[in-house]
């Protein structure tokens, strides 16, 4: 079955998995399978002030709408592109006094546009709203309450002229936004900032090892010429060669996480059981939980014992970060380090996520030398662990070279962002925004790597003359969330 743009895939019968797409043709690492639209996108709540209502990109000064004075806009444009989506909210805003909360918008949004064009198939989907698994009787108990507490919100938001929906539908409605909102990210794709609906990518089935990867496209509005604006969208990407026939895969979560842990967290959030192969193999689990060879190798009592102390660091080191005390961040890992080197092999996902916080951290802090060794053992497991393409591994990389060229390690930082160029080209494409900031600095390392080789002395001298004024920029803030996860499920 295909429709409007999506020729490439149809949607299949996946035994014990319900419905799936599969390939229709051959892919390669890098192409676009196909490019969806939002259904209905939504600003999370503590940011409509500070993100785009329309391409959900971060600006410094937004226009707000005069009416209901609650949505932001890049511009005219945005604001024109959002009109169709936002007349009904604006007016219901104004009429309610506030705006609701996320999950209350987002479905007022599905409701009107299946009140503007009914809910059977829109153009270029696979499936309607309707067909979308809402798994509202898996529900726990504390969920059940949730959602009568977000219907009874709806109700007194929703207006009485609008079309009336049956409670069961409602309850419909709220099912598909928990278990199928994806996760919208800013321009730079460091943060999560908004929640969709895109019922075509819905239907791509989980799998830890996937051949595929969804990256978030905010669109460029900018253009001159209206002909050359693109809107807002996801894209589904091949990761590897895929033949006609094969099943389309997504993961659902981050492969860095043992086989078990990735289950209980697929059946919390998604409500079924994994049985990819890299689950019912535990492939890679070895890797993720080993400790160090050799002749000293440590007892199962002292790993033990070192795996909980990581454990109880990093909630420690998380209080830390939410309260911005990153000196206290530091001291912890560094306490932390010292317990795990003689104990955990260099893959093991606790040294790993030390060595994360690390180098992140003290990069922020400008502690370039010491980020730069931590960055480049974070790599050196993660390249173990992650597939050869996944757009987690390619942030982490790129990170590590931004990390090594800030501490005047130029070659190591130019080969690091060549191999992070490499991954978010067929990650994210070239157009991306993050692939084009990559492609800047992979110029500038590239130009100064030679002047590097033809005289050191003079690299340095000129090299401390171009850091007054700053090409490359010293790092964000850390965040206190790890990279925006492919779903968004309501906490």
């Amino acid at each position: 079955m295909t429709k409007g743009g999506m020729e490439s895939v149809e949607v299949f019968t996946s035994e014990g998995k319900g419905r799936g797409l599969k390939a229709q043709k051959e892919f390669l690492p890098g192409d676009v399978i196909f490019a969806e639209p939002a259904y209905a996108a939504v600003v999370f709540d503590s940011l409509t002030h500070l993100i785009c209502h329309t391409c959900f990109k971060r600006q410094e000064r937004l226009h707000r709408c005069g009416q209901c004075k609650f949505a932001h806009y890049c511009d005219r444009t945005c604001q024109r592109a959002a009109w169709l989506n936002h007349k009904n909210e604006c007016s219901a805003i104004k009429r309610h006094g506030k705006a609701p909360t996320e999950n209350i918008r987002l479905a007022a949004r599905i409701m009107w546009r299946i009140e503007r064009e009914g809910s059977g198939l829109a153009e270029g989907c696979l499936v309607s709203i309707d067909d979308l698994q809402n798994h509202v009787e898996s529900f726990s108990e504390e969920e059940k309450k949730e959602l009568r507490a977000d219907m009874e919100s709806f109700l007194e938001f929703w207006p009485p002229q609008s079309q009336q929906f049956g409670m069961q539908y409602i309850s419909h409605i709220f099912g598909v936004i928990s278990c199928n909102g994806f996760t919208l990210s800013d321009q730079r794709g460091l943060q999560a900032v908004g929640v969709g609906i895109f019922p075509n990518l819905c239907q791509a089935n989980h799998d830890c090892w996937p051949n595929c990867t969804v990256i978030f496209n905010n669109g460029n509005h900018e253009a001159v010429r209206s002909m050359f604006h693109t809107q807002m969208r996801i894209e589904l990407r091949a990761l590897s060669k895929i033949s006609p026939g094969a099943e389309l895969t997504v993961s659902y979560v981050d492969f860095l996480n043992v086989s078990e842990e990735r289950r209980k967290q697929l059946k919390k959030q998604y409500y079924f059981d994994c049985t990819c192969e890299h689950c019912k193999k535990q492939i890679k689990d070895d890797l993720m939980l080993a400790v160090k060879e050799g002749e000293s190798k440590p007892s199962a009592e002292t790993v033990k014992d070192v795996i909980q102390f990581s454990k109880d660091t990093l909630e420690k080191i998380n209080k830390a970060r939410m309260e911005g005390i990153y000196h206290e961040v530091v001291k912890l890992c560094r306490e932390c380090l010292k317990k795990q080197e003689p104990v955990l092999g260099d893959t093991n996902i606790y040294l790993l996520r030390i060595l994360s916080i690390a180098s992140e951290v003290l990069s922020y802090l400008q502690m370039f030398e010491e980020a730069a060794d931590y960055a480049k053992r974070m790599v050196d497991g993660y390249q173990k662990i992650y597939h050869p393409n996944n757009a987690q591994l390619g942030m982490a990389v790129m990170r590590a070279g931004v990390t090594h060229w800030h501490a005047g390690l130029i070659e190591a930082g130019h080969g690091l962002i060549c191999k992070a160029y490499a991954i978010l080209l067929i990650t994210h494409g070239p157009s991306h925004p993050i692939t084009k900031d990559l492609e800047v600095m992979r110029v500038q390392t590239e130009m100064e790597l030679r002047m590097f080789q033809q005289n050191e002395f003079m690299y340095y001298k000129m090299r401390e003359a171009a850091l007054k004024n700053q090409k490359i920029q010293v790092m964000p803030e850390p965040s206190n969330e790890t990279s925006p996860s492919l779903f968004h499920k309501k906490e």
